[in-house]
């Protein structure tokens, strides 16, 4: 059976973060939190007089010095109430950071309209003025947006609002990951196999096909049974973003969220256009799946299970370091150094624990380490994932290492580039001299799911929030039929005929938590596509492309992210970067194609 998960007390704290460099503890984080909350008025005194470059100097010093103190409370929060979110106390501090957000916003809202309603010779002063070149990138990009920006007292009353903005993700985070309950999934020996979203993908993963099948159809009978909840919440968001795109004279939703980092929507819609032309590699996937695992029907519960039975191989966390930090000596000393320090200093909450956030993500702010969570369960999936948000964690550290504190905040678009080519370049390292034609299987699948998972799934779940912003926006109503038909709909157009599609697969829509950060998913295709560009390179021509590559990840949010991509040496305005990456994806088929050959399958 299983291992079923403790409290988190009951965790071995030597593989838990330590949030130290945050607060020592909750009362210290307290003071800190009651400290701002008396302070957040020193904001308010240049409303109404930024009129000249001292001024504006001064406001926005007193505004990113607040802001500063914020993030550090609010990551506390946010990491605290991620260990359990049914710890009362954590998710009291979680909804009092949100509430000081929300506060900040409003007494703040009037900068942006203020400075945009400077006039034009005004404007060009500010952005010439030398005491503001901290802060040039940041006006530059303010005035650029002045045609979406609303009054003082619109802008204000939306701030207020934020909070409630936030409401769908916090309940669907709430119901998913605290409320919802599943059967357990049996084995194909009746054994017990407790199922939650932490163990899902694991039991996904499994080479009991039994096990895998009982595992899907009860993991969705749960969320299939709260169709019509999720509906509800998933509408809201929609309207939601739409309401707000409207408001500030967006045509859209997707123009909104794109115009935030100045990105055409042509590059949205050229990485659906490019990977339409090459559905018929993942078609081929699926058929070598099918044929791999010798099955007579492949259905959506097998598309995780290993290529071929290798005796369930798992991963020490130890090992998983090790495997890291020989992927990553490519980068140098220093970078390898840091995420050797990072793993010592405990910047990972490694295991899952009852409660604890599903998934994985990399935070941290500009005045304490970054820190991993993480929910490690051995797998070469599980090790990936941790070179993934470590990618992260070192683009935050060379970020936070090398830019002032206003140009820290790296833009998402350009944050997926630097996590998925370390997993490139772990997957290359384990393949690189590895000449058993079963552990190569091994490695290229995981490989190959780097391709159906990050590029495909992931452009087909843009797609799916391309179609229903668009619908929204056009008066369709938003229930459950129709999340369900548009979403089996797109599975069947990207996963091909050879597939048995079961009924349940119309419920997955509605456990992606990405679909309440609106427009966000296609950054993670586009980013792999990127990063495969940029490990080859790095692989085959070494320093040359290694430089520029570290000079990127300092960069931090001092450029626009397709300038700062441009200087690494990816062009996102032209499509070839995903052609070249796709036909690495048809190469690697091949591959596995002859290994299969050899090995008799």
């Amino acid at each position: 059976m299983s291992e079923i998960l403790k409290p988190r007390n009951e965790m071995d704290p030597n593989y838990q973060w330590d949030l130290s460099s945050l607060f020592e503890n909750d009362a210290a984080w307290k003071v800190a939190m009651d400290q701002l909350k008396q302070d957040l008025p020193d904001i308010s005194i240049y409303q109404n007089h930024l009129t000249d470059g001292s001024t504006i100097k001064s406001a926005l010093d007193t505004y990113y010095g607040l802001n500063r103190r914020f993030d550090r409370i609010f990551c506390y929060a946010s990491l605290r109430h991620s260990e359990d979110i049914t710890d009362s106390c954590a998710n009291a501090m979680y909804n009092s950071a949100i509430g000081l957000a929300m506060m900040f916003e409003q007494r703040s809202a009037y900068i942006r309209p203020q400075l945009l309603a400077l006039d034009e010779s005004t404007i060009h002063a500010v952005l010439s003025d030398r005491k503001l070149d901290e802060y040039h990138f940041i006006l530059e990009n303010l005035f650029r947006q002045k045609s979406h920006t609303l009054s003082d007292e619109n802008e204000a009353l939306l701030a207020g609002f934020s909070e409630v903005f936030q409401g769908p993700g916090n309940i669907q985070e709430a119901l998913s990951d605290a409320d919802l309950r599943f059967d357990d999934a049996i084995d194909s020996d009746g054994l017990n196999h407790p199922l939650s979203n932490a163990s899902y993908i694991k039991l996904q993963s499994s080479s009991d096909r039994t096990l895998r099948r009982s595992s899907f159809n009860n993991y969705y009978a749960s969320y299939g049974a709260h169709n019509h909840t999720y509906a509800a919440i998933y509408a809201n968001q929609v309207k939601t973003t739409l309401a707000n795109a409207l408001a500030h004279h967006y045509p859209s939703s997707r123009n909104m969220v794109m115009d935030a980092d100045n990105i055409p929507e042509s590059v949205y819609d050229t990485l659906i256009d490019a990977v339409h032309d090459h559905l018929d590699l993942m078609h081929r996937y699926v058929a070598l799946r099918k044929r791999l695992l010798k099955l007579d029907e492949v259905h959506y519960y097998d598309i995780y299970a290993p290529l071929i039975d290798d005796g369930s191989t798992t991963y020490s966390y130890e090992s998983a370091q090790t495997m890291i930090l020989d992927a990553l000596r490519i980068y140098g000393d220093e970078y390898v150094s840091t995420v050797k320090s990072g793993f010592e200093d405990h910047w990972i909450d490694v295991y899952p624990n009852k409660a604890k956030s599903g998934g994985a993500y990399s935070s941290g702010c500009y005045d304490s380490n970054p820190y991993i969570l993480t929910n490690f369960t051995g797998t070469l999936d599980s090790v990936s994932t941790i070179a993934h948000e470590m990618g992260h964690s070192m683009h935050t550290h060379y970020s936070n290492t090398n830019q002032a504190y206003a140009n820290s905040n790296y833009s998402l678009f350009v944050a997926e580039v630097a996590s998925t080519v370390n997993e490139n370049l772990l997957i290359h390292h384990l393949l690189d001299g590895c000449n058993d034609a079963k552990q190569r299987l091994r490695l290229l699948n995981q490989y190959l799911e780097g391709f159906k998972g990050t590029v495909y799934r992931q452009t087909m779940f843009a797609e799916f929030e391309k179609i229903v912003h668009r619908d929204a926006q056009q008066g369709v109503s938003l229930d459950g039929n129709y999340f369900n038909g548009i979403y089996m709909d797109l599975t069947k157009k990207y996963f091909g005929e050879t597939m048995i599609y079961d009924d349940a697969i119309q419920y997955e829509w509605s456990r992606i938590p990405h679909f309440y950060r609106p427009f966000y998913v296609y950054v993670y295709a586009c980013g792999y596509c990127a990063a495969n560009a940029l490990a080859y390179g790095m692989i085959h021509d070494g320093s040359t492309k290694v430089t520029p590559y570290l000079e990127f990840l300092k960069m931090g949010g001092s450029k626009y992210p397709l300038d700062e991509l441009n200087h690494a040496g990816i062009d996102l305005t032209n499509r070839s970067y995903i052609d070249t990456a796709l036909n690495e994806f048809s190469r690697i088929l091949d591959e596995v194609e002859q290994l299969a050959d050899q090995l008799g399958y």
